[in-house]
């Protein structure tokens, strides 16, 4: 027994031979960390002071560099400021669309008005009444055919949304990067969920048009629910892996309560079972999706009501900001009570948008913007996004910028976030039907992040305007200290030079 047992000269000699990583020299660290992606190394850095000098290594920004813009000519860490630094200011100036030469293509379609617009990477979809128009660019670029057209739809489509699911079992065979889902909702009273190009589900039950779908999916990874709102006044879950393409056994519950067109819904930030609506009468109801019979009205576990008619409605955690009559109200969804009044636009709000993370609000006026701080005055805005001709009804706002407009706009203005500063503005029409003077306003907008699309309609036809600013590379800033005269913006003009991308 006693021979089994180590001697206290081996327990030492183990310890002593022992080696943590960071006995490691930086060298190998920095080696092995190039091996990772940008989320990663962030992480990395915020380990602790010996990995965020690893993190903060030359030779992993450069790599980082290489990888995003291969097109580009790799900064040389013999420049003035560290390659992190270079890394970072580029995908600033890119996020804000800070470049002159973006990729540009146009498309032409019928002279009808673009009721949505969605836009994902290089995916596009696009509805005209109870048409949808999806477009992939990868195909387009390589020469393939890059649209299909969708017309199960017999009416208006009043709302779309785009999900990205990780169950598998909703389509078998399929690897998870593939879900990505497409659901649309109409006046001929029917939510149609899209695949690779064909209608997957068609979902009946409201007594009337379909208005409004859910933000979010409810639910857990295994079981996703979708809600709708209609003008029958209910709000209807509906469970997306239910068989059967024509959805019979997908109606999963009716709430009942609203006496009134259903015009948004959204599911709660911090719990995936609240769900709050609002109708046509301002009244918001929250509900608890998690109790079990088909037909309730008992789920309602909060209400309020605020004044105007509503315009939209988002949720940050608990908060749901909605924005009705002329400003933006900001309720706790777990005790009903409004917090602050977060934004006051008079005479009339027509959109808003939010970045939790700045506290910052933006709202869309008559003939303007404007740029709100949460924490300050509500009296008293940041700053004033002038210079747009009538109703501000499109507005997008991300941690870079925020980008504006409306159906009197013939250009969309970016600015910003923190300033609001303008950065330059991008036509919305076609070259030659501007110099006629026939011309109209933005129709539908939708960014994703360094990737933006417009569409526009006049007499003759109607115009889906996309640009990708990724591998720009004639910088504002650049193009600036070339020229002459100085402006303080830059001129929209300069971004046609690509027009030759049209079909």
């Amino acid at each position: 027994m006693a021979d089994s047992m180590p001697s206290p000269s081996s327990n030492q000699s183990q310890n002593a031979t022992t080696t943590t990583i960071t006995d490691l020299n930086v060298d190998s660290l920095v080696h092995s960390a190039a091996y990772l992606n940008l989320q990663d190394v962030c992480n990395l850095a915020m380990t602790c002071k010996y990995f965020k000098r690893v993190a903060y290594s030359d030779f992993i920004w450069q790599r980082l560099f290489r990888e995003h813009w291969p097109q580009q000519p790799s900064p040389s860490s013999l420049h003035s400021r560290g390659l992190r630094e270079m890394y970072l200011a580029r995908r600033t100036a890119v996020q804000q669309f800070k470049f002159a030469d973006p990729f540009v293509a146009d498309f032409y379609t019928d002279v009808k008005p673009f009721n949505h617009l969605q836009l994902s990477k290089n995916d596009i979809f696009l509805t005209q009444g109870s048409q949808i128009q999806m477009i992939n660019m990868d195909r387009y670029q390589s020469g393939k055919d890059f649209v299909s057209a969708l017309s199960d739809h017999k009416a208006r489509i009043t709302c779309m949304r785009l999900f990205f699911l990780n169950d598998i079992s909703l389509f078998r065979g399929e690897t998870e990067s593939e879900q990505k889902v497409l659901v649309t909702s109409s006046c001929d009273h029917s939510i149609r969920l899209w695949r690779k190009g064909s209608c997957q589900r068609c979902f009946r039950g409201h007594n009337g048009p379909v208005l409004s779908l859910s933000n979010k999916l409810l639910g857990e990874d295994n079981v996703k629910v979708l809600a709708s709102g209609g003008d029958d006044g209910t709000v209807r879950l509906w469970s997306l892996s239910s068989s059967g393409k024509r959805g019979q056994h997908a109606l999963k519950a009716t709430l009942y309560g609203h006496e009134k067109a259903v015009n948004f819904i959204v599911v709660a930030g911090h719990r995936n079972s609240l769900l709050a609506s609002i109708s046509r009468d301002s009244k918001v109801r929250v509900w608890d999706t998690t109790t079990s019979s088909a037909v309730r009205s008992s789920c309602c576990v909060g209400m309020t009501s605020v004044a105007g008619a509503p315009v939209s409605m988002q949720c940050q955690e608990s908060l749901l900001y909605i924005g009705a009559g002329s400003s933006v109200t900001a309720v706790d969804s777990r005790t009903m009570r409004k917090v602050m009044t977060a934004a006051v636009h008079r005479p009339k709000l027509y959109s808003f948008d939010i970045v939790p993370s700045k506290s910052l609000i933006c709202t869309g006026g008559d003939g303007r913007a404007m740029l709100w701080d949460i924490r300050r005055n509500q009296e008293e805005p940041v700053a004033e996004l002038d210079g747009h001709c009538g109703p501000v009804t499109l507005l997008h706002m991300d941690p870079y910028k925020i980008v504006t407009g409306g159906p009197q706009d013939p250009c969309i203005n970016v600015w910003e976030v923190d300033t609001g500063a303008q950065i330059k503005s991008l036509s919305c029409c076609c070259g030659e039907k501007e110099a006629h003077g026939s011309r109209s306003g933005c129709g539908a907008m939708a960014v994703d992040g360094c990737r933006i699309a417009t569409a526009s309609y006049c007499e003759e036809m109607g115009i889906l305007r996309f640009r990708d600013f990724s591998n720009a590379s004639s910088s504002v800033m650049k193009l600036e200290e070339d020229q002459t005269q100085t402006s303080k913006f830059w001129d929209s003009s300069s971004d046609r030079i690509t027009s030759d991308w049209q079909t």
